[in-house]
């Protein structure tokens, strides 16, 4: 493993998407957030992306703001829609990114939420839909490949990132056969949302197999949605009314596929340390709540060292 896989790490997804849903559109606000994660502890503040179906912050503007006022934390992207941007301005705007996070950017890629309202997303900046998945894949080879050109002997490439190749790209996917490959040949991590533990074990350890026969390592994440509470009736309806208004589906429904938990310190630190025991090294949580601030501070207090006592 990388030397950012030793050991587990935590991260905090900022409330970009939230912010905007309830008509705040609270720019400063995220970026303070971000402040507080990091001298809460996280080692890692994420953002998502979607500019016309779950309409949100630019990531790459936002983590741009978040990277000149924090030092230590890591910024990422939870999940960057690749296709819908130009590859080539979209090296360019990572490379920035990374520069001026002094080499702290994690660039997570996905295909998009496979719903209609995408489809319409994709549409907008006439972008085919159908496809994506291997837009996607060429999109990131042409950012490693401009990357990686020299200047001395092509002036025509993107900016250059602080790290040799550029940001670490990670694949937000499932555990699917197709997925399982290309995490192991193409990508430098792997951030799902399997709401299966047993399933998520099975699936990292083939992608460790893989990865391995090919020599390349790979950095183990989950995306999970928490809410921390000692009231579990409370706790519940809030996180119902959460999912109900980000997805428009139930808790119930969302948590066939994707991780959410609500629950006492105790009992998220019990949830969460399976999927550490199982492999994962790098956590994301999404505050399942339109209220994050209290909920951030209790969980740097109350689950984090948990988490990291857990660590191998």
């Amino acid at each position: 493993m990388n030397k950012f896989s030793e050991q587990t790490q935590v991260g905090l997804l900022l409330p970009s998407r939230e912010t905007a849903m309830t008509g705040r559109h609270d720019a400063a606000r995220l970026v303070e957030l971000a402040v507080l994660a990091e001298q809460a502890g996280f080692d890692s503040v994420w953002t998502g992306d979607s500019p016309l179906a779950r309409t949100r912050l630019d990531p790459i503007a936002l983590l741009s703001a978040v990277s000149a006022v924090t030092e230590r934390v890591r910024v990422g992207t939870a999940t960057l829609v690749a296709a819908l941007r130009h590859p080539a301005l979209a090296a360019h705007s990572l490379s920035s990114v990374d520069q001026l996070s002094g080499g702290r950017l994690i660039t997570t890629v996905g295909g998009g939420f496979p719903n209609a309202e995408t489809e319409r997303e994709f549409g907008s900046v006439a972008v085919p839909f159908t496809g994506r998945v291997g837009a996607l894949d060429r999109a990131v080879q042409a950012w490693r490949a401009g990357w990686a050109a020299p200047r001395s002997t092509d002036p025509f490439v993107p900016l250059p990132a602080v790290r040799q190749g550029g940001p670490p790209v990670w694949l937000a996917g499932s555990d699917t056969p197709r997925v399982i490959e290309r995490v192991a040949s193409r990508y430098d991590g792997w951030l799902p949302f399997l709401p299966d533990v047993s399933a998520y074990e099975v699936a990292w350890k083939a992608i460790r197999a893989r990865a391995s026969e090919l020599g390349r390592t790979v950095t183990p994440g989950m995306f999970a949605t928490v809410l921390l509470s000692s009231d579990p009736v409370r706790a519940q309806r809030e996180l119902d009314e959460y999912a109900l208004a980000y997805y428009r589906r139930p808790v119930a429904e969302m948590s066939t596929f994707q991780a959410y938990r609500a629950g006492t310190a105790e009992e998220l630190v019990a949830w969460l340390g399976d999927y550490v025991r199982a492999g994962a090294r790098h956590l994301v949580l999404r505050v399942g709540s339109f209220e994050p601030t209290a909920q951030i501070e209790r969980l740097a207090e109350e689950v984090l060292p948990a988490l990291r006592r857990l660590s191998p």
